[in-house]
């Protein structure tokens, strides 16, 4: 007994420490929430003077006694300024941009973090809940190894890597370097994956002890929210339909409740693509894109790196053959439009 004990430690051991797991996972972490965080920006660029800037509503004193109450902080209260405001916010967008592209991912990953929970921070009562998650997915991720697979470092690593071997020079990193990384990563995947099945496990009991949810009543009262109702018209249609919402209802309470279990099986695939669905719906009907976003990319920590390595070949596969029909296309185009040219002989004749 003892000695299976023991086996199980050094098992365990063995898998934090030899090799990073789920690279392909942390990349589309990565670059989905650095995306997702960019297009927030972006989209409420018009009314950031009123959500994050010194002439918001929640003014910075506000803020600053929030912060004494709740222990947050943010860099964009260091100063008032109009002008430091502005500053910040182009910093902002630069490095979601650059984090998504995986640029310095080491460096700018710790940046996006102090961008998300600045931002967060600055306004925790504008935003629709999405943020909550993003801001700790963006901290556990300043752990993980996120920049090794799709991102302009893993190209620039590749390029070096070829012109050492061309060299017959290699470049290592020391053990002690290497073995904290591949462990800060692994925890921090750990983390993540842990993070979304608490999420999902609490929201589904939660759900359990409420009464309408119980009798399948739960969705007819969220649809005639006027809160969140983009599309009254939409809700209205849907709520037509009681008991496919009923049926609907039960459904996602029994898919979070199980989710944390499930994940141990082959039953994980279809209990995330009920909750994919669930997350449209929210984003579609209630107006939640962010929430939603931030939730379908938290679920992608748990597909395995053969699912995106195949997606990746598929992705290369079709590049390529789109390329060599483009090109196959070409010359008949040029052919066709460019009439046949004298020979040698021909040129000649003409000087003559």
């Amino acid at each position: 007994m003892l000695q299976r004990v023991f086996d199980r430690i050094h098992a365990l051991l063995v898998l934090l420490t030899e090799q990073p797991v789920s690279l392909y996972a942390a990349a589309v972490l990565r670059i989905g929430y650095g995306s997702l965080y960019l297009a927030f920006l972006l989209r409420e660029f018009p009314h950031r003077e009123e959500m994050w800037g010194p002439g918001s509503p929640w003014t910075p004193e506000l803020a600053r006694l929030m912060y004494d109450q709740s222990g947050w902080a943010s860099v964009l209260l260091l100063s008032d300024s109009r002008a430091y405001f502005e500053v910040c916010y182009a910093v902002a967008l630069v490095t979601c941009a650059l984090f998504a592209l995986g640029w310095r991912t080491r460096a700018v990953s710790v940046l996006f973090a102090v961008v998300v929970v600045s931002f967060h921070a600055r306004a925790i009562y504008m935003a629709d809940g999405g943020d909550n998650l993003m801001v700790l997915m963006a901290v556990y991720l300043a752990f993980t190894a996120c920049g090794r697979r799709w991102s302009l470092d893993a190209r620039r690593t590749r390029l070096k890597a070829d012109e050492s071997r061309g060299e017959g020079l290699r470049t290592q990193l020391g053990e002690a370097r290497s073995l904290l990384t591949t462990v800060l990563h692994n925890c921090g995947m750990f983390v993540i994956a842990a993070q979304v099945c608490f999420l999902y496990g609490c929201a589904g009991l939660y759900k359990v002890q409420g009464q309408k949810w119980a009798d399948g009543t739960a969705l007819h009262y969220v649809l005639n929210l006027d809160l969140f109702r983009p599309w009254p018209e939409l809700s209205q249609v849907v709520d037509d339909h009681h008991v496919l919402l009923t049926a609907i209802g039960y459904v996602t309470v029994l898919a979070q409740v199980a989710f944390p279990f499930a994940l141990f099986s082959r039953l994980k695939y279809p209990v995330l693509i009920l909750l994919l669905g669930m997350h449209v719906n929210i984003a579609v009907l209630m107006g939640l894109p962010l929430f939603s976003g931030a939730m379908i990319v938290a679920d992608a920590v748990f597909l395995p790196d053969r699912f995106y390595r195949a997606a990746g070949r598929l992705w290369r596969r079709t590049v390529r053959r789109t390329g060599v029909t483009a090109a196959e296309a070409c010359p008949r185009t040029v052919s066709a439009a460019v009439p046949p040219q004298p020979g040698p002989a021909g040129d000649a004749s003409a000087v003559r």
